[in-house]
């Protein structure tokens, strides 16, 4: 049997399990009227804190090049080119 879920608040929700949850299991989700229903796929702070965790204790780190602010130009030319590696990192201190 097939269930409906009906978002019936007006205004904005914010869910990270219930229309997860009713997509998995094949109901449907209806929010009409002045509702906003917002989700993420990936989880919520506690799950990306697990993967932080996982990252630290493995040693596992992202691979950047930090940048001054008078090379925001160049590192967006480079973006545009596909001429990039790593991930750019604008360093603010400096």
């Amino acid at each position: 049997m097939n269930k409906v879920w009906i978002i019936a608040v007006a205004g904005r929700g914010m869910s990270l399990n219930i229309a997860k949850a009713a997509l998995a299991a094949r109901h449907k989700v209806v929010a009409t009227g002045r509702k906003s229903l917002a989700g993420s796929i990936i989880g919520g702070i506690a799950e990306t804190q697990e993967v932080i965790d996982y990252c630290t204790a493995h040693n596992i780190k992202a691979d950047i090049a930090l940048i001054r602010p008078n090379q925001i130009n160049e590192a967006f030319t480079r973006v545009v080119n596909k001429d990039v590696r790593y991930r750019f990192v604008i360093d603010i201190t400096t």
